[in-house]
């Protein structure tokens, strides 16, 4: 498949300004420069970003010169496309801040490095804040119809709603037609891509070029990506998955694909990894003989965390994953450990107890804590003696490892991390002990 036919097939095309030229230009020999932006309205991407960059990065697999922008002047205004209500202006140290942040992780997904075409990050305050307001305003704003701009879908949205729209939004499309008129003429970029939400920033600056430039450019955008019951992707109880390792940790961002629902993960496939359409196809029939078997949703999550986290990241989340499947405890950090047990129910108990003297029952003195008082004060058992059966039984472990003594006393040196201890009754019944 050339690009478009492959961009086609992984449902990456929601519009195009005009799709035959645009088709005819790319099959010339001559690559194009596009562009996305990326506003820093935080200190972090999210997932639902990924869209844009991966966009990028199909483009410039193709021999295309991407351009990645960190919206650091259009970040201080703030775009109402999407949006219910004014945004929040940012501080200039956060906004630095932000865009400093956002630069470092566009660099994972992007090859900054290539011999041949390599991707660049461009900043639009160093072409927007020497700009006075009254030659804005005679070179740019004199070219748009007050009609045209209140027709777009995210002005006219806000208009209508509660809280109406502030002129500082309503100028946003403004600017973003800027950027895109500013690099096409200096940086000759022919294409701007972004989600459906951005069609009307986005042909405000085609018609700028056709204005004032005369040259021919084209907007494409992706469909916004969305849950089966249409909520917004990339939300779960806790808030974003970030791609900030800090804000979202590679395990989490693990769990988050993997936990994808089965109607979505096959489209999750086309649209955020690079496997081939051979190899896509094949986990969808994988899929769908046996979902069971969780082929797409194991593939989906190794590729994604790959691209943004890094081969290491994936393989302490899947040895991390497995802790709750049984598997040994191996060597993940603490941080990987209480990621995994976050949603485990956590039982505080007194450190003392696992070091003082206790009574066996024999006369002898032992140290540490019984285990079979551990599972009644965990919750695992009601009472001591069911606790003695599932000993006896060999339903019990202790990090992992079957205990079949009942007289096992539980000491300091069992404790994970010199804190945690991992109690499990049966497969799935599991309880978390901390020490203070």
């Amino acid at each position: 498949m050339n690009l478009i036919e492959d961009l086609k097939w992984r449902g990456l095309l929601a519009d195009c300004t005009d799709l035959d030229a645009l088709a005819e230009r790319l099959a010339s020999e001559r690559p194009i420069t596009l562009y996305c932006g990326f506003d820093p309205t935080g200190d972090s991407l999210h997932v639902g970003h990924l869209m844009g960059q991966l966009t990028l990065r199909r483009f410039q697999l193709a021999g295309h010169h991407p351009l990645a922008l960190a919206g650091g002047a259009t970040g201080m205004v703030g775009d109402p496309s999407g949006k219910s209500a004014e945004r929040n202006l940012l501080s200039p140290d956060a906004l630095a801040h932000n865009v400093a942040c956002i630069k470092a992780q566009l660099a994972r997904l992007l090859d900054f490095d290539s011999p041949t075409n390599p991707a660049r990050l461009v900043d639009n305050a160093a072409w927007t804040a020497p700009i006075s307001f009254l030659d804005f305003l005679r070179d740019v704003g004199k070219h748009f119809s007050l009609n045209a701009m209140i027709a777009k879908d995210s002005v006219r949205s806000r208009m209508e709603g509660d809280h109406g729209i502030s002129y500082t939004e309503f100028s946003y499309q403004l600017l973003q037609a800027h950027d895109f008129y500013h690099l096409r003429k200096t940086h000759n970029c022919e294409l701007q891509i972004g989600g459906s939400d951005q069609w009307g920033n986005i042909t405000a600056g085609t018609d700028l070029i056709r204005k004032k430039l005369g040259t021919p450019a084209w907007g494409w955008t992706f469909p916004l990506i969305t849950k089966s019951d249409g909520t917004k992707f990339g939300k779960t109880a806790g808030g974003a998955v970030w791609l900030d390792p800090q804000k979202t940790s590679p395990y989490k961002f693990y769990q988050f694909f993997i936990n994808t629902e089965d109607a979505k993960v096959c489209e999750y496939l086309r649209k955020f990894t690079f496997l081939s359409r051979a190899q896509i196809e094949s986990l969808e029939a994988a899929h769908a003989a046996n979902p069971g078997a969780r082929e797409a949703h194991k593939a989906l999550a190794r590729e994604v965390t790959t691209l943004v986290h890094g081969a290491d990241a994936v393989d302490a989340a899947i040895k991390a994953s497995a802790i709750l499947f049984g598997a040994e405890i191996g060597d993940i950090s603490e941080a990987t450990f209480r990621d995994v047990v976050g949603e485990i129910p956590t039982i505080p108990f007194a450190k003392t107890a696992l070091e003082a003297q206790s009574d066996s029952g024999n006369g002898e003195a032992t140290v540490g804590a019984p285990l079979i008082e551990l599972l009644v004060h965990s919750g695992l058992c009601p009472s001591k003696g069911q606790a003695r059966k599932d000993i006896s039984g060999g339903g019990i472990y202790l990090n992992n490892v079957r205990e079949t003594a009942p007289t096992r006393s539980v000491t300091t040196a069992d404790l994970l991390f010199g804190k945690h201890l991992l109690l499990r009754k049966g497969k799935r019944s599991y309880a978390v002990i901390t020490v203070e």
